[in-house]
């Protein structure tokens, strides 16, 4: 039995040696890889910085961002880059009722959802915020 367990600890310690030489050491970390740069066109070049900086405002000043739902979810249809735990905001203006058993405009005053409750409960928002949400979703329902 002693033979048994020293054998197991023996291979045990060889195989995480092996694994750590083999995906530590030998294959490494390929964030310190040198990249291969890609060229790329000057109308290309401008173009993803006139989308960049779009994003970045449209994420920096809208009521999403400011009350932290980008944390969780993107709105696709506007460009608003966010989280991907949550879904894409897109069409929630026009499916969270299906999905979800009443209007939009009261799933935001009391979520059916057990995230959204949590959340809500924590962060309410404003009649105002409310409504800069609901408009903003319009929005991107209408966008798509």
């Amino acid at each position: 039995m002693q033979k048994a367990i020293i054998s197991f600890v023996i291979f045990a310690l060889l195989g995480f040696g092996l694994g750590y030489l083999v995906f530590g050491v030998i294959m490494g970390d390929s964030a310190k890889q040198p990249q291969v740069a890609q060229t790329e066109t000057k109308d290309e070049a401008t173009t993803k910085e006139e989308n960049t900086a779009a994003t970045s405002s449209a994420n920096e000043d809208n009521i999403l961002n400011q009350k932290g739902c980008l944390g969780c979810h993107s709105v696709e249809a506007l460009n608003i880059k966010g989280g991907a735990v949550g879904p894409d905001l897109s069409q929630a203006f026009v499916n969270v009722e299906g999905k979800h058993g009443k209007p939009i405009q009261e799933f935001l005053k009391q979520p059916t959802s057990a995230v959204m409750s949590g959340v809500i409960s924590k962060s309410p928002l404003t009649d105002d915020e409310r409504k800069q949400v609901l408009d903003l979703l319009k929005q991107a329902s209408e966008a798509k």
